[in-house]
């Protein structure tokens, strides 16, 4: 068992980093590998929709949205943690999510994904739907807590006085642990859900 955890904040032990890193000791707990991947501090280039990928199976600009691309591959879960911008997750992470769900061309039905958010404040809510529907359009089933997934403090240190988020994201990793590991005794006993092959709709008639 192994799950991505990536920190959308430009910085590199705030207040996002300190709920992903209560995360990743229960996971550690639950004996499922981790990796913290910090991106937020990156100049990522958004999504162009040249559609390369289609036919390079990569994105065309090379960086580390193709390193990532290859970790999630072989991960069975992945953690997708944001400070709060304007009532939304931060610009640089979202042009990540961006080209890696959409060039990243493999099967990710039944990886397990989870947000976290983190503001002073206010936004969460809306950064939290933001996140989540990455997984939503992938067949990814999505991990959740005893409340929504946030924590809130102008610092790392408030965070951490923050018990009930704190609890939030710890209940969040010990539920994402357990899916992922029911998802793997489920494959092996009845395989992943039967593909159809895509349709494709617009609205001009």
């Amino acid at each position: 068992m192994k799950v991505l955890l990536v920190n959308g904040s430009p910085h590199a032990a705030g207040c996002t980093f300190t709920a992903l890193k209560e995360m990743e000791k229960v996971f550690q707990n639950e004996k499922v590998e981790t990796e913290v991947i910090h991106v937020g501090h990156l100049d990522i280039h958004g999504c162009i929709g040249c559609r390369k990928c289609v036919e390079l199976g990569h994105c065309v600009f090379q960086d580390i949205v193709n390193e990532v691309a290859e970790k999630f591959k072989d991960a069975d879960g992945l953690v997708v943690g944001s400070p709060v911008y304007y009532a939304s997750p931060a610009g640089s992470l979202l042009a990540f999510l961006d080209r890696l769900f959409t060039s990243a061309s493999f099967d990710k039905t039944m990886k397990v994904g989870a947000a976290v958010v983190s503001a002073r404040r206010a936004g969460t809510i809306t950064s939290f739907d933001v996140l989540n529907k990455y997984f939503a359009i992938s067949g990814m089933p999505i991990a959740s807590s005893q409340y929504w997934n946030e924590v809130h403090g102008s610092s790392a240190a408030e965070v951490v006085q923050d018990l009930e988020g704190m609890q939030t994201v710890r209940i969040l990793a010990r539920n994402m642990a357990f899916l992922m590991k029911s998802i793997a005794l489920g494959k092996k006993e009845y395989g992943l859900p039967e593909k159809e092959e895509r349709v494709w709709t617009n609205f001009i008639r």
